[in-house]
């Protein structure tokens, strides 16, 4: 699988940015795809993901700021990210799981990362 993000950039705080990630050669029928994020210093943790079945989940920190979406016509998913604050910049990457048609096994596969800035 290879993950292409893009989108990221520098915005003023309040401002509003929109990440998305594209996969390609995908092995699955059915997978998460999502957004991870890590700041310096800090741990990478989970900012959104939607399931294959549509389910989404948020972190605390960006629930009814940020909203993620996906187009599975396209194998893409999508983060709006709304209301920005300084605590949100960070190194975003995108992660694509599921139960491979090959093997049957778990995978997770991540993208590059995009930097998200926001200036206070």
């Amino acid at each position: 699988v290879q993950l292409q993000a893009s989108g990221g950039g520098l915005v003023q705080a309040g401002g509003s940015l929109t990440l998305s990630c594209a996969a390609s050669r995908s092995p699955f029928s059915i997978s998460d795809m999502g957004w991870y994020r890590q700041a310096p210093g800090k741990q990478r943790e989970l900012v959104a993901i939607v399931t294959g079945g549509g389910r989404q989940n948020y972190a605390d920190s960006v629930k009814g700021r940020f909203t993620i979406s996906r187009d599975n016509a396209k194998d893409t998913v999508y983060l709006q990210m709304n209301g920005l604050k300084s605590e949100d910049t960070a190194v975003y990457y995108c992660v694509n799981s599921g139960y491979s048609d090959l093997d049957f096994q778990w995978h997770d596969y991540w993208g590059p990362g995009t930097q998200v800035t926001v200036s206070s």
